[in-house]
């Protein structure tokens, strides 16, 4: 596991009390946020995960760490023990 992936998370619990898109991300970003990381298996762990995500959507790292914050914010998404976050919605839903 790769610590540079997991510290940028650590912070997810504090976006909790108000789960407002970030910064600098439209509708549109984060429907191709939902496509790109469903592409990939719905999960965003590593580099080999946030890499083809930024390129699918044009979001930098730190655009794309702060989404997936927000998709688990607004309960769209859930934490995982490596760190990681794994979205529950659209094709991603559990079943």
């Amino acid at each position: 596991m790769n610590i540079r992936f997991v510290a940028p998370m650590a912070g997810v619990g504090l976006l909790t009390a108000c789960a407002m898109a970030p910064e600098g991300v439209s509708q549109e970003d984060l429907a191709a946020f939902d496509e790109a990381v469903a592409s990939i298996g719905c999960e965003l762990v590593g580099e080999s995960d946030y890499l083809p995500v930024e390129l699918q959507t044009g979001l930098n790292r730190e655009q794309v760490v702060q989404t997936a914050a927000f998709r688990v914010a607004a309960e769209q998404a859930v934490q995982l023990e490596n760190g990681g976050v794994r979205l529950t919605t659209g094709s991603c839903a559990p079943v």
